[in-house]
This record gives C-alpha cells, structure tokens and sequence, in this order.
C-alpha cells in the first residue's frame, strides 16, 4: 500500500509538471504572435530568456520518470501513462523551442515596414494555440474524444500555412530587397504550423496512455 501511495504521488507530480510546461510553452507561443504583430523585439528577446524554464522542467520530469521506473513497480496503466509522459514532454519542448526560433525571426526582421500585413500568419497561429488549450484539457481530463477533435484541426492550420507559402512566394520576384523579411515570414509561419504538429503527437500520445492503442492521427 505505502508503494502504491507513493507511486501515485509520483504519477500526480508528473502530471502537474507536464501542465505547467504545457502552459509555459503556450505562453511562449502567445508572446510570439504579440512579439510578431507589433513587430516587438523586446518581446522576443524575452521569449528566448525564458525558453531556459520550459527546459528546466523537462529536466525535472525527466528525473521524476527515471525514479518511477528504477524505484517504484508501475502496473501496465501506469507505465503507459510515464511513457506517455516522456513523449509529450519532449513534444513540449520542441514547442518550446518554434517559440524562440520564431522570436529569432522576428528578431531578424527587425522593425522596420513589412512587406505586406501579417494577417494570415497570427490566425494560423491561434488556431494553433486553441489546439494546445484543448490537449490540455484532453490531457487533464484523459479525454481521447477531445484529443481527436484537437488533432483534426491540423488540417485547418496545413491549409493557411500552404495559402501563406504560396502568397509569400509570389512576392519574391518583385522585392529582391526584401528577400530576407520574406523568408523569415516562411520560417515563422513553418514554425507554427510546426507548433500544430506536435500537438498532434501529444494527441496520440494521450489515446495510448487511455486505450493502450497506438494511432496515427496526422493520416
């Protein structure tokens, strides 16, 4: 019984830190977008100081995980939910890190005019984010209906990142003066529809964890 108690101590630790380095990624992401539409540096240097917290917390999780495994005797339910744990916080981490390369973008752009207005790129950037607010809640809650639903709005973000590509492109030819504003405009909007991406793996990640069932949900 005291095995068990500890255990799920441990387990619910895990959980509390998965969140709040979900939470801490997401605000990375939600500065960027404010970093990227008023075209705010100081913003964005902050964006990659704290890029050090998000990692810090994996570190912690990492050794929460090692000592589940080597001390504890997690039953078949339980080692999904440690495995599943390690995935997505490394799919955080990675989230972490679109946000400082997206706030490196935006440092390299500078402030000076942009080319066109940034409309497409801050919309598909919160659908991005309402997709990490939802595996939250599908994480929190263990809700497999409400991590498919978050997983399916991939394709919403795959078809505004395509729009802004091929937009982006078209301008090339006619501003060979802004050749390096454009191509961090295509960094930022891969960056987040990276974001998008790894919300997706996370999703998955919480159907195995619930139903033991490895599923590919970018198919």
């Amino acid at each position: 019984m005291a095995i068990r108690t500890t255990l799920d101590k441990d387990l619910d630790r895990l959980k509390e830190l998965l969140v709040e380095m979900v939470n801490l990624s997401k605000t990375a992401v939600e500065k960027s977008v404010q970093s990227l539409a008023h075209q705010d540096i100081k913003l964005a240097e902050q964006i990659i100081q704290d890029d050090q917290k998000i990692n810090e917390l994996e570190e912690q999780i990492d050794n929460i995980i090692i000592q589940l495994i080597a001390q504890q005797q997690p039953v078949a339910s339980d080692l999904r939910a440690i495995i599943a744990g390690l995935k997505i916080s490394s799919d955080i981490e990675r989230i972490g890190d679109l946000a400082v390369n997206i706030a490196k973008s935006i440092i390299h752009i500078g402030d000076g005019p942009l080319i066109k207005p940034i409309v497409d790129i801050p919309k598909m950037a919160e659908k991005a984010l309402d997709m990490l607010n939802n595996v939250i809640k599908a994480y929190i809650e263990k809700d497999i209906n409400l991590a498919i639903q978050t997983a399916k709005a991939d394709d919403e973000v795959d078809e505004l990142y395509g729009k802004i590509i091929k937009e982006l492109l078209k301008l090339m030819p006619n501003n060979p003066n802004s050749i390096n504003q454009i191509t961090q405009l295509a960094f930022i909007s891969r960056h987040f529809e990276r974001v998008a991406d790894h919300t997706t793996n996370m999703a998955e990640h919480i159907i195995y964890m619930v139903k033991a069932k490895k599923v590919d949900l970018n198919a």
